[in-house]
């Protein structure tokens, strides 16, 4: 499978072509200092056929930091209803969850690219959009360690 850099990813965007009803666009609210990676997985990068050696690029962090886009990302945060608490929401939401695009590798499935804690929406209730390290961290570990046993998994 040949490995693509950042700019040639190729999106397919299906819930951006749905009804605003269901999405609001907007774009991550960047950070006060550039990103910086403090960890890569290139069992994760593989499904979407990106080059692993695209993490050592400053434009990476950026990308999957959430303060530049690439050509094909459409961001949003998507809108839904549910039951919380016991009672029936009309207005439910990615509070912190910014969808970047659908990424499509040369096997034809899709993957979606989201950023969490990437920063206030419409949707979000009362907090800054953020998301706390150590949830974070734990959240990806499980997410992995479930992958690694064969549970079907976001791969967070």
């Amino acid at each position: 499978m040949t490995k693509r850099i950042l700019e040639t990813l190729t999106f397919d965007n299906t819930y951006a072509r749905l009804s605003e009803a269901f999405y609001a666009k907007l774009h991550p609210t960047p950070f006060s200092e550039p990103p910086h990676l403090i960890s890569f997985n290139a069992a994760a990068a593989e499904l979407i056929d990106l080059d692993p050696d695209e993490a050592k690029r400053p434009e990476f962090a950026a990308v999957f930091g959430g303060s530049m886009l690439i050509p094909g990302m459409e961001p949003l945060a998507m809108l839904y209803s549910g039951h919380q608490f016991g009672v029936y929401v009309p207005q439910l939401g990615d509070g912190r969850a910014i969808l970047l695009g659908e990424a499509r590798n040369g096997r034809g499935e899709k993957w979606d690219l989201q950023l969490k804690g990437a920063g206030f929406t419409p949707f979000s209730r009362d907090g800054d959009g953020r998301a706390v390290l150590r949830s974070s961290i734990r959240e990806y570990l499980c997410s992995e360690a479930m992958q690694g046993l064969g549970i079907p998994t976001t791969r967070a």
